[in-house]
């Protein structure tokens, strides 16, 4: 009776993918409060960073891994939320929640509109619109209208909101931020693995394999690729709120064509279609151009040469870890705890053997 009842929570955990989800998502705000414990204002800085790019790459590997679409224009939707936030805590004076809040449905919206578009296009034409996307929509605020609205390309100043005097009047700053942002990745991994595991999640990947066959089992394809812009676009939206928080800043200049390949980049490198991988890859495009150039300046080089290093280590790291995992890191992470559980002696087998 004791031994059913030991194994009952066990049972559940295995049955049930939403308790095993919160059970998880608990455990990472754990960790994420001793680690940012540990860390100095500077390191809980790029905490914070590492956690809403993940946010964002996250978003982007629920589109491109499990939906099939190619987008490489994220960056106009974090610049949405950004800005976003950014007038609704100017003008309105929200709470931070709502502020972010509206981020998301402002980011999501958007993500829908251009969604009914993407749904009627393919492969490289997809990727040619979402392309012009990234390069023309941030510079919409430099556009005369909107100058006076947005900022021009100066941007707008957003002032952080300081932490809770329940807190302590001394309490970091940083660690605040990295706080938020990191309860924001824990609740956009719990949302999205549920997501997978749903209905629409499956939906999603029989549109990926082949478009016809779905339509023909009675998915509907359109629908399901402008929900799935959408829901990418929202959390893209979240990510940019955070990002104007953190950074105290919404301007064109932050948000160009770089930022939506590198958001590309880590969901590739991190493993196209797992949100673990776009954890992977989120730590390293944010973490990687800082260390590689920690080593160009230790390395005492002429400026010339200094100024590329980065840069070249950079592009050398991505290549090495494309071709030893093809797969993303989260393949190599699988494949290494394949080959630990085989290498694992099965003592329960040979005790039943031995007697």
């Amino acid at each position: 009776m004791t031994a059913l009842a030991s194994a009952a929570p066990l049972r559940l955990w295995r049955q049930s993918t939403v308790v095993r989800h919160l059970t998880l998502s608990v455990l990472g705000l754990v960790v994420l409060y001793f680690v940012s414990t540990s860390l100095d204002a500077f390191a809980n800085l790029q905490l914070a960073q590492v956690c809403y790019t993940a946010i964002a790459t996250a978003g982007l590997t629920v589109l491109s891994g499990l939906s099939g679409q190619i987008s490489l224009g994220h960056g106009a939707f974090v610049a949405v939320g950004a800005y976003t936030t950014a007038l609704l805590l100017e003008h309105l004076q929200w709470p931070l929640a709502l502020v972010l809040l509206g981020s998301v449905v402002v980011g999501g919206a958007l993500g829908c509109l251009v969604g009914v578009a993407a749904a009627r296009l393919r492969g490289p034409y997809l990727a040619g619109a979402t392309l012009a996307l990234a390069v023309g929509l941030p510079s919409l605020a430099d556009y005369h209208g909107l100058r006076d609205l947005l900022g021009g390309a100066n941007g707008l100043i957003v002032t952080p909101e300081p932490p809770p005097l329940s807190l302590g009047e001394s309490f970091p700053l940083e660690r605040w931020q990295a706080w938020i942002c990191g309860l924001c990745l824990v609740i956009t991994l719990f949302l999205l693995s549920n997501l997978a595991s749903s209905k629409l999640g499956r939906d999603m990947r029989l549109v990926r394999e082949d478009e016809q066959a779905a339509a023909l089992s009675g998915v509907p394809v359109a629908r399901t690729q402008i929900v799935t812009f959408g829901i990418s676009a929202a959390f893209a939206g979240l990510a940019g709120g955070l990002f104007a928080i953190v950074n105290n800043l919404a301007a064109p200049g932050a948000f160009t064509l770089a930022l939506s390949l590198s958001l590309l980049t880590a969901a590739v490198v991190g493993g196209l279609g797992s949100l673990a991988g776009a954890v992977y890859g989120a730590v390293l495009v944010t973490l990687l151009p800082n260390w590689t150039a920690d080593l160009a300046q230790q390395a005492n080089l002429p400026r010339a040469i200094y100024a590329n290093i980065p840069l070249v280590l950079y592009g050398l790291v991505l290549i090495v870890v494309i071709v030893v995992f093809p797969g993303g890191i989260q393949s190599g992470v699988r494949k290494l705890g394949a080959l630990l559980r085989r290498a694992r002696p099965d003592r329960p087998q040979e005790s039943r053997q031995e007697t």
